[in-house]
């Protein structure tokens, strides 16, 4: 089992808190009961072993023993929409820290079958995957709580394959061990702590959005690339043009008119293409 978490000297530094677990339930689910009972934030829950992770949508996320579940609890003095986007802070944190403990190279693969457009070995997929080799290895989920005088409590939840990964799945997923690294779950948590700190600075609660925007299109896979969107139920066709200053998704049509899109499944290449996407895409 995967012991020895610890928070790199520049979160330390930061003011940042560790609490790990041998075995846990969920993360976040933690996290926002250390919320409720009014726990100040800037704490990171972490484990090798989740048993009761979720992902998007209230899908389960399959957490397997070696790999990492953490969760920074955040009590950030913004608004809801402002904390929204602290989705792609923790995207481009993971990806820095993947690129540490395993530096990145330039591939040629995107999921469904399209062709890369940027990001590298490790790039972002809308609105907050970080892809490794065109697979998904990891995913991140944002739960908000309102704590009363507390304020927002926002628990950022990040799972990453690290030993192993599910086969089972509508998608093509890896893990960091099939790719050839030699890293442990720990090891990647100490590179995300440091790199969390950099992308939380470069956020600087919201007011740093723009820097934060160019540096995720300069990882981002599928850019220019043809996209469908699932809106759970209406499906959004186009080409990826770019994200908004609110990082919303904008989408143009075959007619050159744009749509911009606060939260939908992403989908590339052969079955963004497929007249049958609906079946494809369950």
């Amino acid at each position: 089992m995967t012991a020895g978490f610890a928070l790199s000297p520049t979160a330390l530094g930061d003011g940042f808190r560790i609490e790990s677990f041998t075995e846990v339930g969920s993360t976040n689910q933690v996290a926002l009961e250390r919320a409720g009972q009014g726990d100040p934030g800037k704490i990171w829950l972490v484990t090798g072993h989740q048993t009761g992770g979720r992902g998007r949508r209230g899908r389960p996320w399959d957490g397997r023993p070696g790999n990492l579940a953490a969760t920074l609890l955040l009590r950030p003095k913004v608004e809801l929409a402002t904390a929204a986007s602290l989705g792609f802070v923790a995207a481009l944190g993971l990806r820095d820290a993947l690129q540490a403990v395993m530096p990145s190279r330039s591939v040629s693969i995107v999921p469904d079958g399209g062709d890369l457009r940027g990001g590298g070995r490790f790039a972002l997929k809308w609105p907050n995957d970080v892809l490794a080799d065109g697979a998904k290895v990891s995913g991140i989920l944002l739960e908000t709580a309102q704590g009363g005088r507390d304020g927002l409590a926002v628990a950022i939840g990040i799972g990453v394959n690290v030993v192993d990964h599910p086969r089972d799945t509508p998608y093509p997923a890896t893990d960091l061990s099939a790719m050839g690294a030699g890293c442990s779950a720990s090891d990647l948590f100490f590179a995300l702590s440091d790199a969390f700190v950099d992308n939380l600075r470069l956020w600087q609660d919201g007011r740093g959005m723009s820097a934060v925007r160019d540096k995720w299109l300069q990882g981002a896979t599928g850019l220019g690339s043809q996209i469908a969107v699932d809106l759970g139920g209406r499906i959004v066709r186009g080409v990826f043009e770019t994200i908004d200053s609110d990082c919303h998704l904008v989408v143009r049509g075959q007619d050159g008119e744009e749509t911009r899109i606060a939260a939908g499944d992403v989908h590339f290449g052969a079955v963004a293409s497929a007249r049958n996407f609906k079946a494809e895409a369950r």
